[in-house]
């Protein structure tokens, strides 16, 4: 079942542009919708990016990203489904 997630990306190196796009084109499929932001003033980009994907594929993307240097990320999960009746457990 699929969950629909945020996964909220702070890239404090800038050289790590093209590893994150990588993993986010690796998964390209599951991707609503991306959005980025820089900070030129702190040297510092956000990126959030909502996917629709099996928690799986959320918590891989999520963590091939957090592993690259100069990169931090945290996921949160809509509720929507608890909601509706699903269960996600």
């Amino acid at each position: 079942m699929n969950r629909i997630a945020l996964i909220g990306i702070m890239v404090e190196d800038q050289s790590a542009a093209g590893r994150i796009n990588e993993v986010l084109h690796q998964y390209g499929k599951y991707i609503i919708g991306r959005m980025g932001i820089p900070h030129a003033k702190e040297n510092l980009s956000v990126i959030s990016v909502v996917l629709d994907a099996p928690e799986d594929i959320i918590s891989a993307v999520s963590g091939k990203l957090g592993m690259i240097r100069g990169v931090s990320t945290k996921t949160i999960y809509s509720r929507a489904g608890e909601i509706r009746g699903n269960s996600y457990q």
